[in-house]
């Protein structure tokens, strides 16, 4: 199958179908239209070669990552080639295991590969330092330390605020919150956002420790000897929180009847696994990578992004706050 067949269903010559299927020229959308549908009847699929020498573009794009585990970056990588499939190209996921030199490696090979840009992104959420390279990039998940590069990030503090404030309608007044290590931006964020939202009802100070479910079960017991009318725990993670109901159900204490717990991620190994099923708040993670590939898409049709856009989250409601 060859192009001049598709334009000779289509009633083009075999130039504009070209240009039809390569996405350029100046063309009307209905010869566009008509010409893919011929394409489709036809099965051509264009020569992803002829297409990038055409263009003098890759059709490929770069994801640099650090989450080594997969926990943040497989969402997004979803996410992203969603977007990117729309317009034909491919995502190379290069994982650099925090390493600086293997980083490096990573973006000489895809800069030798010529790709048309690269989204960056880790397990967490401190702005790290600026890539340079001579093709658009964006940042998702983690920002630049240059506020005016491209950036994609997750609204912690809405989040937690959202969790709280659930705990508020179902008429808890007492409420503590427990997260991680407080050198960690996403802990110290969610707690600020959770503190305030509860206002006179938070037992606080926020309580700091490690993103694992033996620190969850640690502080519950601080929590109930401090504060013995607490009936509200937010988690600053769904492993925090899924320790946390395994203390309380060891304590005697029904959840949520007794005490509603909340957690954060959405990780569905914590939050499904949990007894009751988790209440949480969700990153929305594959919509990051979507807006983020969008984002460098922008960038390379030369519409550049400047700045950090924050996406909302969404609060998942489970029987750790609302009983079947």
């Amino acid at each position: 199958m060859r192009i001049t067949d598709v334009a000779a269903l289509a009633g083009v010559s075999p130039g504009t179908a070209s240009k039809a299927l390569n996405d350029t020229g100046q063309l009307r959308r209905e010869t566009r239209e008509r010409v893919r549908r011929a394409a489709e009847q036809l099965g051509f699929t264009p020569d992803g070669r002829a297409r990038a020498l055409s263009s003098g573009r890759s059709y490929t794009v770069g994801l640099v990552t650090t989450d080594s585990s997969g926990r943040f970056s497989i969402p997004i990588m979803l996410g992203a080639e969603d977007a990117l499939s729309a317009g034909e190209m491919a995502l190379l996921l290069c994982d650099t295991r925090d390493d600086p030199l293997r980083e490096q490696h990573y973006l000489r090979t895809l800069l030798a590969r010529r790709v048309d840009g690269i989204i960056v992104t880790g397990r967490r959420t401190e702005p790290r330092p600026p890539i340079a390279v001579p093709i658009p990039v964006v940042y998702a998940f983690n920002g630049s330390t240059d506020p005016a590069d491209a950036a994609v990030l997750v609204d912690d503090r809405g989040g937690a605020a959202s969790a709280v404030m659930h705990l508020g309608d179902i008429g808890r007044a007492a409420i503590a919150h427990v997260t991680g290590p407080e050198r960690h931006r996403s802990a110290v964020e969610r707690a600020r956002a959770a503190a305030e939202t509860a206002g006179p009802a938070f037992r606080g100070p926020p309580m700091y420790g490690a993103w694992s479910e033996r620190w969850g079960r640690q502080a519950v017991d601080l929590l109930l000897r401090a504060h013995p009318d607490l009936d509200a725990i937010s988690c600053g993670s769904d492993q925090i929180a899924r320790g946390v109901c395994d203390r309380l159900r060891e304590l005697g204490r029904r959840i949520p009847d007794d005490v509603a717990v909340t957690g954060f991620d959405n990780w569905d190994v914590m939050a499904l696994a949990c007894r009751p099923p988790l209440t949480t708040v969700d990153l929305e993670l594959e919509e990051l990578g979507r807006s983020a590939a969008r984002m460098l898409l922008d960038a390379v049709d030369g519409r550049p992004h400047r700045g950090a856009v924050e996406l909302p989250t969404r609060l998942v409601v489970r029987g750790s706050t609302l009983a079947d």
